[in-house]
């Protein structure tokens, strides 16, 4: 399913780590609602501002999937409203971010990915972390 002009639905439930285990990471009905917000009021807006390719590398997380890959409970990934998004820059990214004014809940910056979330109906925090 097409989400938006960049990002499909496939990308945000595909797991290796789910293929290797054969765990079946597909969203319920609010967490593909949230996957959509995300997509649509965050990460869609900052792709066409950023103008070059990004990457899911981990997006929907059922239970049994986030236990393996060591996540959190509270992950948002649980809930749909979290993507670690990989690029060329991804320090570059969390700054355009900031400069485009988009609203988010977190944005966590790694090494070699960038995780953001958006929650729905709630206040959202602009809460900045630089992992290193």
């Amino acid at each position: 399913m097409q989400i938006s002009e960049h990002f499909t639905m496939n990308e945000f439930c595909a797991s290796d780590t789910a293929k290797r285990l054969r765990i079946l990471n597909l969203p319920d009905r609010e967490a593909s609602d949230s996957l959509i917000h995300l997509v649509r009021n965050l990460l869609e807006p900052l792709r066409q501002a950023y103008g070059k390719p990004l990457h899911v590398n981990s997006g929907y997380r059922c239970p049994p999937l986030n236990r393996a890959v060591g996540g959190v409970s509270s992950s948002q990934h649980l809930k749909g409203e979290a993507a670690d998004i990989s690029c060329e820059d991804p320090a570059e990214l969390l700054r355009l971010l900031q400069d485009t004014g988009l609203a988010f809940d977190q944005a966590i910056l790694y090494p070699t990915f960038l995780h953001l979330s958006l929650r729905q109906n709630t206040d959202n925090r602009k809460n900045i972390i630089i992992k290193k």
